[in-house]
Parts: C-alpha cells; sequence; structure tokens
C-alpha cells in the first residue's frame, strides 16, 4: 500500500504542478442557440476539444514567444470563448480577452472544419497573448497568423511564399514573411514581440536582422522570384 500511496501523492504533486502552470482559467459558451452553425460545434468541435485547444495554442505561443515563465507573459486570468450568429469568421476583445467565432462560418465551412477552427483559435489565442506596441495593425494580424503557421494549421486559401505587394498587408501575406526572417534568425518573432511590449518601431527589423524592412521585403521576393 505504500508505494501505492506514495505514487498517488506524488500526482497529486504533478497535477497541482500543472495546475498552477496554468493559472489561467478557459470558459467556451455556445450562445447560438440552435442555429446550424450551432449545432454543428456542438457535434463536429464540442467545448471540450475548445478548451483543451485554448490551452494548447497558450502554450504553443509562449514558446513560440520564448516566454517561459509567467513574469515574461502577459498577465491574462481568463479566456472566454463564445460561438456567435454573426458575420465573420472570428475577432477578439480586448482587454476582457473574449474571443467570438461566427457560428455562421461554422456552418457554412465546406473543408476540414476541426482543423480550420483550431487555426482561427490559434489565430485568435494569438492576440490575447501578444504584445501590440502600437504597432500596425498588418504586423499584429501577421504575427497572429505567424503562430498559425508555425503550428501547422494553414488553410488551403493562403498565399504561397513569395507573393503579396507588401510586408505589412497582414495575415497570410504578413506570416510568410516573418517566417523568412526567422529562416535568418531563429527567435525573430520572440525577439519582436519582445520589443513590442514597449512601443512601436519600423527599426526594429534593421535591430535585430540588420537590415531594413524594405531589404528583407526585396530579398524575400527575389528569393522566390517574385
Amino acid at each position: 500500500m505504500a508505494p501505492n500511496n506514495m505514487f498517488i501523492f506524488s500526482l497529486l504533486i504533478t497535477l497541482a504542478g500543472l495546475h498552477a502552470a496554468h493559472a489561467v482559467d478557459y470558459e467556451v459558451t455556445n450562445n447560438a442557440g440552435s442555429s446550424p452553425g450551432a449545432v454543428r460545434f456542438n457535434n463536429d468541435i464540442g467545448a471540450d476539444y475548445s478548451k483543451q485547444t485554448l490551452i494548447s495554442a497558450a502554450d504553443f505561443i509562449w514558446k513560440v514567444f520564448q516566454q517561459s515563465t509567467d513574469a515574461d507573459r502577459k498577465s491574462v486570468a481568463k479566456v472566454s470563448l463564445f460561438i456567435d450568429n454573426m458575420d465573420g469568421v472570428a475577432y477578439t476583445v480586448l482587454p476582457s480577452n473574449e474571443i467570438h467565432v461566427s457560428a455562421s462560418y461554422i456552418a457554412g465551412y465546406s473543408g476540414d472544419l476541426k482543423k480550420e477552427i483550431t487555426g482561427v483559435l490559434y489565430h485568435e489565442s494569438t492576440h490575447v497573448w501578444q504584445w501590440f506596441g502600437n504597432a500596425p495593425t498588418g504586423l499584429t494580424e501577421g504575427i497572429a497568423d505567424f503562430v498559425r503557421l508555425r503550428a501547422g494549421y494553414i488553410p488551403s486559401h493562403w498565399v504561397q511564399p513569395g507573393e503579396g505587394d507588401k510586408w505589412d498587408h497582414g495575415y497570410d501575406v504578413t506570416a510568410r514573411f516573418l517566417d523568412y526572417c526567422t529562416s535568418l534568425k531563429d527567435g525573430f518573432v520572440a525577439e519582436l514581440n519582445s520589443k513590442l511590449k514597449t512601443g512601436y518601431s519600423v527599426n526594429y527589423f534593421s535591430d535585430i536582422l540588420g537590415k531594413t524592412v524594405d531589404q528583407l521585403w526585396a530579398d524575400y521576393k527575389a528569393k522566390y522570384g517574385k
């Protein structure tokens, strides 16, 4: 009995440590009633999977941002996910850390729904945890899609590497560019995000990589012959 009791005690200590490491409350609420999107969410995704995805996304984001301790991260007590009857795909409200996903989008999506919504939650969760520093929206949205890219949840409609008209177009275009910058220096996005904690300057690119963002964009386009 003693060895078993010791094992149970050790397990409880481990679980307590895990809970302390995830001292963030995650809540999922389906507000879309009996709409087709609400029903499909319940049947094909579910609140339990969504909650676990929010937890996994946070862990992944902290690794991308190289934030190994609570002191490195934004102070977030609770993240709430709502499935709503609304247009669009999803959006995040700060500082309340509410993620809203469209039931209509869920109802009408024709591909791998679980993979798509997982990717959406990784993107929106990045908004919860990233620093903004008055940066252009295109950059902050690009960072969120960079996390989605690195997590492996890329939708088929994304642009290919090298495509796009400007580096701060946002979303997939900027995510692909940030991926190129990371190929030049591992941890580039982590350094960039850290700098955004206190403000924004386009010079951050040259501070980290030794070239202006325009030079980097030109090199990126040339690499893919675009």
